[in-house]
């Protein structure tokens, strides 16, 4: 059974318990979608939101000094939008109206991502393509990115280059 398949089976179990929810969404941190229950909403302009979201929120607990992403709720006039961390290589967002239960929201989008983690964390990649079936060999899982790559879902961060040459002082101004 591919990953989502499993992931919106997920999705649409969490609708059930959790009154007042209007739609989620699964998607890795790159901003592609692996599965959404939104009706009504554009699965792949939320995904990249989300991304981009994501990438703020990690810098902001760098920033701040709080550790590890773990969730993101934003509260609009209409309702919340709460993006949860997957695993390391996914998010799940969950939109609810403006009266939901926001402790009963947090219980099962945390319970929700756990799940979802362990599902994306048993395939390759994000459940797309020829190999989207096969689980991940246990090397894989046990091996350790390098020690120079930065984690998923981060920005970059620019450091200026000390220029090779020396500039010409100006004359004749």
């Amino acid at each position: 059974m591919a990953v989502e398949t499993d992931v919106l089976d997920e999705l649409r179990r969490l609708r059930t318990r959790i009154p007042r929810l209007t739609g989620s969404l699964a998607a890795t941190v790159d901003g592609l979608v692996l599965a959404h229950d939104a009706p009504d909403t554009e699965p792949e302009g939320l995904a990249a939101l989300t991304a981009a979201a994501l990438g703020v929120a990690h810098r902001m607990t760098d920033a701040a000094a709080r550790g590890d992403f773990r969730e993101l709720l934003v509260r609009g006039s209409g309702g919340y939008v709460a993006t949860y961390a997957a695993g390391a290589t996914a998010v799940l967002t969950l939109l609810a109206e403006d009266r939901v239960n926001v402790g009963r929201l947090h219980l099962e989008g945390r319970r929700s991502g756990a799940r979802i983690a362990d599902l994306v964390a048993t395939h390759v990649g994000p459940g797309t393509g020829r190999h989207a079936d096969r689980p991940v060999p246990a090397e894989h899982l046990a091996a350790a990115p390098p020690a120079t790559a930065r984690p998923i879902g981060t920005l970059p961060v620019r450091t200026p280059q000390r220029p090779t040459h020396q500039p010409r002082p100006q004359t004749g101004i």
